[in-house]
């Protein structure tokens, strides 16, 4: 057998026999790596035979292992699964190590033994956060190493019910020539780690990193490998935290958990529509509320809009937890359809509690939230802003408008001001129901 180098894209997985600054493929600048392959000079080289087995004979049925915080089980799709691999990422400081220390307080007593592995702390600090978190239980065993043989005669030898490993960019292999980290490395520590959840039936944990784009470090391949992708959002600084599946295999990944970060850890939110719009001042210039559906669950969030005369030939269009293309866009909306000029202005928009917003029916409050800051006038109090606003400035209805409705009512709004629509609307709200973004304006004659 001979070893053979080669040169693969992260992106795509394109291979080439020398290093190429653009790939062919998927055209991304920069992306490829030197890998190590094996030549098997015996091309007569047979396999074993194994023993298929009708799909009629494989039960479905397996019980979720709860992991006793219910906003993770939601985003898991109702807890973990025998042999499930789940790749736990977000930006530094963000949580990562605290989430997973939790999960081992909630597991030890049902699974009996969690095995936690960390190669970037001592024991000195994992049993300090363990103490801040009051994470004192027997049944939690914890090493610190990087080496993966050694990791993987531990696991063998403890057999735990549950793996975390903290992080994988710090774990090595002796099996390649390449230092913690390496694209190769990390390929092959997961692989390894897929293989031995998949033969035992023992969900492991792994904890990556991130680059400084926001994503996940490491080749792409690594996210086909694992069974579940689980991102954490958020500022560093602000206490509020968003745990979102990106990929999942055995549930949605439309669900979302909402967390605050406390002294005490993660703690749960299970009202969030309640805390994204405490403390929003009455009668606020630019400020505008939406209903936004993540998954099963709708949410109340308030959107800020400032306008301000640019200083510069050009104006700027910034955004936070929104696109700012889409900004563009509404602007352009805006001063075509109301002739209301913002070529001077500088435009600046704000999704309160660090939630990104992605769907198109959060239009309107946008829109709403950059007028009122123009006109400097504040909008009605108590309403929702519900609709997706079109280029000839119409607005189209949004989707699941009875669960936008029901926890509008529940959190004491009494007006929605929204696009027409033809379907019967059940609520004891009252509606002020438009066909475009120009009647609506005209209707509310102080923002004229």
């Amino acid at each position: 057998m001979k070893l053979k180098n080669i040169y693969s894209c992260e992106k795509c997985g394109y291979q080439s026999q020398k290093w190429l600054g653009k790939c062919p493929n998927c055209d991304a600048w920069n992306s490829f790596y030197e890998d190590v392959i094996a030549k098997n000079d015996d091309r007569k080289a047979k396999g074993l035979a194994e023993s298929p087995v009708a799909l009629t004979q494989i039960s479905a049925n397996h019980e979720r292992i709860k992991t006793g915080i219910s906003e993770l089980d939601r985003v898991l799709g109702g807890g973990l699964v025998e042999g499930n691999v789940i790749l736990l990422s977000g930006e530094p400081g963000i949580g990562k190590s605290t989430l997973t220390l939790q999960i081992t307080g909630r597991l030890a007593d049902s699974l009996e033994s969690v095995l936690y592995i960390s190669g970037e702390e001592s024991h000195f600090q994992v049993g300090m956060r363990a103490q801040r978190l009051k994470i004192l239980n027997e049944n939690i065993k914890f090493i610190g190493e990087t080496n993966f043989e050694n990791i993987i005669e531990t696991i063998e030898k403890e057999k735990p019910g549950l793996v975390i490993v903290d992080s994988i960019q710090v774990v090595y292999s002796n099996q390649i020539p390449a230092l913690a980290g390496s694209i190769n490395q990390v390929r092959l520590c997961t692989e390894m780690l897929v293989h031995f959840a998949k033969k035992t039936g023992t969900p492991v944990v792994i904890v990556g990193h991130v680059t400084k784009d926001g994503n996940l470090a490491g080749p792409r391949i690594l996210e086909h490998l694992v069974d579940t992708v689980i991102f954490i959002e958020g500022e560093r600084y602000q206490q509020f935290r968003i745990v979102r599946s990106l990929k999942n295999r055995f549930g949605s990944t439309n669900e979302v958990g909402v967390f605050e970060m406390t002294k005490d850890g993660l703690q749960e939110i299970t009202n969030p529509s309640k805390i994204f719009i405490e403390g929003r001042k009455s009668g606020s210039i630019g400020s505008a509320i939406t209903a936004t559906i993540e998954g099963t669950r709708p949410f109340l969030i308030e959107v800020q809009a400032l306008t301000n005369l640019t200083s510069f030939g050009y104006p700027k269009r910034t955004s936070s937890g929104f696109d700012v293309n889409r900004v563009q866009l509404l602007a352009a909306v805006i001063q075509k359809h109301l002739q209301i000029d913002l070529g001077n202005q500088d435009i600046y928009v704000n999704v309160v509690g660090g939630f990104k917003l992605n769907e198109p029916a959060m239009d309107l409050a946008i829109a709403m939230a950059i007028i009122s800051s123009f006109t400097k006038k504040p909008l009605p109090p108590k309403t929702v802003y519900l609709g997706e606003i079109g280029l000839s400035g119409e607005l189209r209805p949004v989707t699941q408008l009875e669960k936008r409705l029901q926890e509008s009512e529940k959190m004491g709004f009494d007006t929605v001001v929204m696009a027409k629509t033809s379907g019967k609307i059940k609520t004891t709200m009252q509606l002020k129901l438009f066909e475009d973004l120009k009647k609506l304006v005209q209707t509310f004659q102080h923002l004229t």
